[in-house]
């Protein structure tokens, strides 16, 4: 008996229509943007969370592995802080790295209301958060989470993104995470849409946005965490530009090079036998104070799925830099990419901002600093066209917080021909990477939100 097959459209046109429409809407019709920053101190004042340092020896369900010194959790289950050993060309260096294995969803929901995209976003409390609560995407949960390893309650709204029907789905793609911190970490980024006609209650701590509304929420310090805007930028959010400096095809070979040309091994190693590295007894760190500590915290009250818990975390030394070059060719808006390369990642680089560093880690004169930082650390006000701070995951990372930058460069400060292992994208290229898994570092996935949503023009006050 024959089959007649049915042909589908390969790309739906429309969604980067209505995702626009809804980047361009600025009044919400649920929330009004001025409330949110007061909604989630709220939310933090309310909670009553408190995180607090303690040494290794208090934390609970965690031990050192007597064989190889590695923290893990005595379920078996959450992650590992191991060791890790990093060949790339002639150097090669050792340091602590979180091991995650499962995959987690980062899952935003999406209704229209009035005709226009809405995002469910979540007031969530991350004990590394600098200000504990920020707006976070509808589910945000690892493995280990949504099944109830820690014995808590049921992550809401995970039915929607299990199993979703893949006409509903907007954008769902595996992302990396930090490279320099987790070994090979990947999370499902997804964005589904519900009918318009399903009534979605939206529990007190969640709120629908317009993209509009969650790009003049970026302007701010430390309102939308790492995981929303990881999400925000796999979708097919920016515009496509019909001409570009290197063509998509040239800049797939030119990439493809460059993670060639990179001789990384990588192989785990036993904690204690970390180089460069001590154990004390509330931190493992450098002997020279550099990079980063790993450290032990203790919360309580938390509004989550378990209301108290102990865990280890990864904190940076200082502040970081992350920026992205921009200029206009021939009226294209450019940024520069850098194919950077992180011990931590499945391929051997990714693509990452011009500059992405924590500066203090260079403030030895005889250190040679990244390309192009001062570029950055010396912009005269007049081109910068966005500033502010992010900090990054707040499950695994404690006050890691850098300075998200676009500046307008010239000529003279970033040519048009790169250097080797950079190289000029536009907004809508680096999108269609997004996309696709390990193409865009997690840092540039923050900025290209910024860009996808059009908040980079000059600001304005959330309304």
């Amino acid at each position: 008996m024959s089959t007649t097959a049915t042909l589908t459209p390969r790309s739906r046109p429309a969604t980067a229509d209505r995702l626009a429409l809804s980047a361009a809407t600025a009044d919400g019709s649920r929330t009004a943007t001025r409330s949110v920053p007061g909604w989630l101190e709220s939310h933090r004042v309310a909670g009553g969370t408190t995180v607090r340092r303690i040494p290794f020896a208090a934390l609970d369900h965690w031990s050192f592995a007597p064989d190889t010194g590695n923290l893990r959790h005595a379920s078996g289950q959450f992650f590992t802080i191991e060791g890790l050993h990093v060949t790339e060309g002639g150097t090669a260096w050792q340091q602590p790295i979180i091991v995650q294995p499962e995959i987690g969803i980062l899952g935003i929901l999406a209704k229209e209301f009035d005709g226009v995209l809405h995002f469910l976003m979540q007031a969530k409390m991350e004990p590394g958060n600098p200000n504990l609560v920020q707006l976070s995407p509808t589910v945000q949960a690892t493995r280990s989470n949504y099944t109830k390893a820690h014995g808590g309650a049921a992550v809401k709204y995970l039915e929607h993104f299990l199993a979703p029907d893949s006409d509903h789905v907007l954008t769902d793609v595996l992302q990396s995470e930090h490279g320099a911190w987790f070994y090979r970490k990947r999370n499902r980024n997804m964005i589904v849409e519900v009918d318009a006609e399903v009534d979605v209650p939206a529990d007190e701590a969640f709120r629908w946005l317009t993209l509009g509304q969650i790009a003049e929420l970026l302007r701010l310090d430390n309102v939308v965490n790492m995981d929303a805007r990881t999400v925000l930028a796999s979708a097919p959010i920016a515009p496509p530009e019909s001409l570009a400096l290197c063509s998509d095809a040239s800049l797939l070979a030119w990439f493809t090079g460059e993670r060639a040309r990179h001789d990384v091994r990588v192989r785990r190693m036993p904690l204690r036998e970390t180089a460069g590295w001590h154990a004390g007894e509330h931190a493992i760190r450098r002997a020279d104070g550099r990079f980063f500590d790993v450290v032990a915290v203790r919360v309580e009250g938390a509004g989550r799925e378990v209301t108290g818990w102990s865990q280890p975390l990864i904190e940076p030394v200082q502040p970081g830099i992350v920026g992205f070059a921009h200029r206009v060719f021939g009226g294209v808006p450019h940024v520069l990419v850098h194919a950077r390369v992180e011990g931590g990642f499945l391929d051997t680089a990714e693509l990452a901002p011009t500059v992405q560093c924590v500066p203090a880690n260079y403030a030895d004169a005889a250190m040679e600093r990244p390309p192009f930082l001062d570029v950055f650390l010396d912009a005269p006000p007049e081109r910068v066209r966005y500033s502010t701070v992010h900090s990054e995951e707040g499950g695994r990372f404690l006050n890691a917080e850098s300075r998200y930058l676009i500046v307008e460069t010239d000529e003279a400060t970033t040519p048009a021909q790169a250097p080797p292992g950079f190289q000029w994208v536009t907004p809508g290229q680096l999108n269609w990477l997004a996309g696709h898994s390990r193409y865009v570092n997690v840092q540039a996935r923050t900025l290209l939100a910024v860009l996808g949503t059009d908040a980079a023009p000059p600001a304005t006050a959330p309304r």
